[in-house]
């Protein structure tokens, strides 16, 4: 069970986001000021925290960042933030901040990219192959098999294998493949995801007869690996 630290200053907001992390098994602590974000990131032992980029007062969540890192928090951030343009996106980034999800949000997709978060800060050791039931790809090579025969993938085939993969059995929606494997960002409704993904899923099982990319309807997909 992992500690989570909220800084969000409105009510309804700090509420539902706390309601969405308790029903995926995670502890809660919500503070609303980023005197208080501050005082709170530092003197307790939080797996992450989730940031609004916008606080009321003399601090705000830039301010929080880059004071609670000065200070040795390690842990990773989330910012919160209506501020979409690219500069803004990227001032949280540079301030130490690990993700930044735009307003208005899906909970959907804060609690799938904070499980990312809570993933990468594991420390696991790093892996050459990646393994998912019978299907293999090789980080080293570039080389994907399933059941022993080598299937070819184009490059971003390969690099949305590869994401799909690193995070076998947790949801990933689209806006995250579109970002972290596409690397642009996702604005406008686009089935970009959906044909790669089709593809993709056809070449995969041509070698295995069990389907291993499942579709989460409203969500994104997870691959999963046959029990």
């Amino acid at each position: 069970m992992s500690q989570i630290l909220v800084v969000e200053d409105d009510e309804r907001t700090s509420a539902e986001i706390e309601a969405a992390l308790v029903d995926n098994g995670h502890m809660v602590e919500r503070v609303d000021t980023g005197r208080k974000a501050i005082l709170r990131a530092i003197g307790g032992n939080f797996d992450a925290v989730i940031l609004d980029r916008m606080l009321p007062g003399e601090i705000d969540g830039l301010g929080v960042l880059a004071s609670i890192r000065a200070a040795g928090v390690e842990a990773p951030v989330m910012i919160l933030s209506a501020l979409s343009a690219v500069d803004e996106r990227v001032k949280g980034l540079k301030a130490g901040g690990d993700d930044y999800l735009i307003k208005p949000f899906e909970f959907l997709e804060l609690t799938a990219r904070l499980d990312v978060l809570l993933k990468r800060r594991t420390g696991r050791a790093v892996e050459t192959v990646l393994r998912a039931g019978d299907l293999e790809l090789d980080l080293l090579k570039h080389v994907v098999r399933r059941g022993g025969q080598v299937i070819e993938l184009l490059p971003r085939e390969y690099r949305l294998l590869e994401y799909l993969m690193q995070h076998a059995g947790q949801i990933v929606t689209r806006t995250m493949l579109f970002e972290e494997v596409w690397h642009y960002r996702y604005d406008e409704p686009t089935n970009l995801i959906d044909v790669h993904v089709s593809k993709l899923r056809r070449k995969i099982e041509k070698a295995g007869s069990v389907s291993l990319i499942q579709t989460v309807r409203g969500a994104g997909y997870v691959l999963a690996a046959p029990c």
